[in-house]
Order: C-alpha cells, then sequence, then structure tokens
C-alpha cells in the first residue's frame, strides 16, 4: 500500500524531531544538530542517520520545490491525487 504524501512528510517531521511551522534556517539547524549527535562514528545506531538523511532531503525537496506550510491543507493542494482518491467508496 502506497503512503500519501501526509504521512511521508508527517514521518519525516517525526524523525528530524520539528514542528509543523519551520523556515529553511530551522530545517538546516536541525540536520547539523541531528547529524553530529548521531554521526555513525559517534551512535551505534546507523540506521538513524540513515532515517535522518532521507528525512532531511524530502523535508528539504518539498520546502523548495513548493515553500508552503507542512500543513495536512498545504500537502494536500500540492498533492491532489491522495486527496482525490480518498473521496470515493471502495
Amino acid at each position: 500500500m502506497k503512503k500519501e504524501s501526509v504521512e511521508i512528510i508527517r514521518d519525516a517531521l517525526e524523525v528530524m524531531e520539528l514542528p509543523v511551522f519551520i523556515s529553511m534556517k530551522d530545517l538546516k539547524q536541525k540536520y547539523k544538530y541531528l547529524a553530529k549527535y548521531y554521526h555513525p562514528d559517534i551512535c551505534k545506531d546507523k540506521e538513524k542517520m540513515v532515517k535522518i538523511n532521507q528525512a532531511y532531503e524530502i523535508l528539504k525537496n518539498y520546502m523548495t520545490n513548493f515553500k508552503f506550510t507542512f500543513s495536512d491543507e498545504e500537502i494536500h493542494k500540492q498533492f491532489p491525487e491522495d486527496a482525490h482518491a480518498s473521496k470515493f467508496r471502495f
């Protein structure tokens, strides 16, 4: 089952430990902090850094391409195909 864009972005925000309203500067600062804390040479949990890198790329891409907040309403505006399918009964 394919994850909706809202779920993907919410998961990325959770991994990065970020609130819904952030700036690109906030995102970069948090990434640097987490990368330093969870760096594979320091932390034994190597998967955590992989998740942080993936989450950072997802959020950075969204902010760069769409420049909106991470509210559910804004995410559905940018990915209308996800919300469209939920309007029908299966």
